[in-house]
């Protein structure tokens, strides 16, 4: 499908913030963060525009031209050999409680759920990972979720690069089938809530790119 597709800048964060917080306000993640529907209303914005500030920092969003989607990537280099002996276990749990304190002090669950992700990231082998995709509602199912992040496969195939993610919802996890991803062959189980599937996708070679 003809979508254009292009680099978002900081003049985009407030587009990026609302796309994901109107994508994900009924994710079951998300649900089980901020359980109680009002107070996840007032509240989720936040924690999504805590993750768009990172990728803008750290890494690449990509925004379809008309603004009804986008996607958020990371490079991830392999792990240093050389690094601490917790595998930088001390630095993601410093991470976590400097999301829960910026977005929501008394939601242990926001630094939980940092804290589960990047435990059960990969870290033998540099990849690209896809931390969210955000389709606006009214078009959800026009299949621009599948196209943003091809646009990045095709990069990753080019340059022998794997990729990975965590799919919120087994639906999800079907799209993610589609486009070569693997189950990573264990969940992720929040407390007491809902499961994440943790996905693999080995770079395609020889395709002509």
């Amino acid at each position: 499908m003809g979508v254009g597709i292009r680099a978002a800048g900081e003049g985009d964060r407030e587009l990026v913030v609302r796309l994901l917080d109107e994508a994900f306000q009924d994710d079951p993640v998300s649900g089980w963060v901020f359980p109680e529907r009002e107070y996840r209303r007032a509240t989720h914005h936040r924690l999504m525009a805590a993750f768009t500030d990172i990728v803008l920092a750290e890494g690449r969003i990509d925004v379809t031209e008309d603004g009804t989607a986008c996607a958020l990537w990371l490079s991830m280099p392999a792990a240093d050999g050389d690094g601490p002996a917790d595998g930088g276990g001390s630095e993601h749990a410093d991470d976590a409680v400097r999301l829960r304190e910026s977005v929501d002090p008394a939601n242990p669950r926001v630094e939980e759920i940092a804290r589960l992700m990047a435990d059960s990231h990969p870290a033998d082998r540099a990849h690209e990972y896809l931390w969210m995709i955000g389709v606006a509602p009214a078009h959800q199912g026009e299949g621009l979720g599948g196209t943003l992040v091809q646009h990045v496969l095709d990069r990753c195939d080019r340059e022998g690069l794997p990729a990975y993610l965590e799919a919120s919802s087994e639906r999800s996890t079907k799209l993610y089938e589609r486009l070569g991803f693997t189950f990573a062959d264990h969940t992720l189980d929040l407390p007491d809530g809902p499961r994440m599937w943790p996905m693999w996708r080995e770079p395609v070679t020889g395709r002509g790119h």
